[in-house]
């Protein structure tokens, strides 16, 4: 037995898996000094869908909402999500914009990347990993756990010991849609220790219901660390509660060694944030029950936030089940890839699509396209050849590294945002979010034109109305 380790996602995970990540760094700031002071083995803060969130939704910069986080936790190691070659975005970017975002996330006070591809293919990960090495970062690098006639605990186990030797600090395995059921838990565990030698750490989501129990077997065969969320923003489509997780543990010897009392502390700073967040209607009653069906069609949560609100806004909220029901067979169809970002939005809004036209892949987007040529990895099965001809006709498909297609762009995406810059990291805004993140620079240049105006206005002693 030994001690348990905590990774809080609260400022992460947790908000993006029930309110499509919309906490903003001003609601984040009063309780940095009180997570700080738990003892967490880390705060997992900032990466998945919070930078896109920060400025397409929340008019925030979020390279500050970073330097803020840890300007005021100084003792708890800060942990981001790093889609590999995809970094925080929705493609492929070239080898020298993945280095530069990693050198500029350690930089700004990130400690821990975990990394992942959603493929599982790792030669999607290799850039991402030596540059965070390079830097000092510790590499936590991510299995995207599914389910399908392809993936088994031998296939998982085997691509950890790949990731080790590439160069891995840690494993974790990622469980993003709740399809880990306890016994399946403790034998993956089992299986990974048996094969690599690094921390293991379990990220898993209470969509399905399982997640407490899930970590609990795997906290028995062994597991190092684990994720979970406080209490007010826990359940539904996000993790485990932290404070049940605790106190489970609390006395064996498996005991975390965390304060109840201090978790409470931040309950009760969350829990009228809850609230609010249900008042405004951020919160869906959907994403926070219990779904066992998602055994079924693998939805993550974060996936199912955005396709209760996409539905909603097309007002089309009672075709879901529909959309649920299709999902696997996309997927099935598409080589059984797991489903997070980016595959699950690229299968989850086909299958919107295929529901929504009243006739299965009557309009096909781009980037199923891009899915179905290879253009994001190898996909674990092969693609049926007709089923391929039907999406794709008869153009050649993608065999190498994807990224080796790719030039470098750093040079002239700095270039492109000239304009812009008032940062180094502003290139790196520009290069994953290029319209949404003109958008934000041109508000951002007419806020400090008005600051400054106001400021002139000030010495001159003339005070506006």
């Amino acid at each position: 037995m030994a001690q348990i380790k905590i990774t809080e996602t609260v400022l992460r995970d947790a908000h993006q898996s029930l309110i499509a990540t919309r906490m903003t760094t001003e609601e984040m700031l009063p309780v940095l000094t009180m997570l700080d002071e738990v003892g967490y083995h880390s705060l997992e803060a900032w990466g998945g869908a919070t930078f896109d969130a920060c400025l397409r939704y929340l008019d925030e910069d979020p390279w500050d909402r970073l330097r803020k986080i840890r300007g005021a936790v100084k003792k708890t190691k800060l942990q981001m999500l790093f889609r590999g070659q995809n970094i925080l975005g929705y493609r492929h970017y070239s080898d020298d914009v993945v280095d530069y975002f990693v050198k500029k996330s350690i930089a700004n006070g990130i400690d821990i990347l975990r990394i992942f591809d959603a493929l599982n293919d790792p030669r999607n990960l290799k850039t991402a990993i030596d540059a965070a090495r390079r830097e000092g970062g510790h590499v936590q690098a991510a299995i995207s756990y599914t389910t399908s006639p392809f993936h088994s605990n031998e296939k998982f186990a085997d691509y950890a010991r790949q990731l080790e030797e590439m160069g891995a600090d840690s494993i974790c395995i990622k469980d993003m849609s709740g399809l880990l059921k306890p016994f399946d838990a403790y034998a993956l565990v089992r299986a990974i220790k048996e094969k690599v030698s690094l921390p293991v750490q379990l990220h898993t989501h209470y969509t399905s219901g399982l997640a407490s129990m899930t970590v609990l077997k795997a906290v028995e065969a062994g597991v190092d660390i684990v994720d979970t969320a406080i209490s007010p923003l826990a359940l539904g489509t996000s993790q485990p509660p932290t404070e049940p997780i605790v106190a489970a543990l609390a006395g064996t010897g498996y005991d975390t060694g965390l304060d109840l009392e201090k978790l409470d502390e931040i309950r009760r700073y969350f829990a009228p944030l809850r609230q609010k967040y249900l008042d405004d209607g951020l919160m869906d009653s959907k994403v926070m029950g219990v779904d066992v069906n998602a055994l079924l069609y693998q939805v993550p949560g974060g996936m199912l936030s955005n396709l209760v609100s996409q539905l909603k806004q097309a007002g089309k909220s009672d075709k879901l089940g529909e959309v649920l029901e299709e999902v696997p067979r996309v997927r099935a169809e598409a080589g059984y890839p797991p489903l997070v970002t980016p595959t699950s939005q690229i299968i989850g809004t086909q299958a919107v699509l295929n529901v929504i036209m009243g006739e299965r892949y009557k309009m096909v987007t781009g980037e199923f396209k891009g899915v179905i040529r290879g253009e994001y990895g190898r996909m674990p099965m092969e693609i049926d050849a007709d089923f391929r001809r039907s999406i794709i006709g008869d153009e050649k498909t993608v065999s190498v590294r994807p990224a080796d297609l790719l030039l470098p762009e750093l040079d002239t995406l700095r270039e492109k945002a000239a304009p812009y810059l008032e940062q180094e990291e502003d290139v790196l805004t520009y290069a994953l979010f290029e319209q949404v993140a003109v958008q934000f620079f041109e508000r951002r240049k007419a806020r400090k034109y008005h600051l400054d105006a106001c400021n002139a206005d000030a010495e001159l002693g003339i005070h506006s109305v």
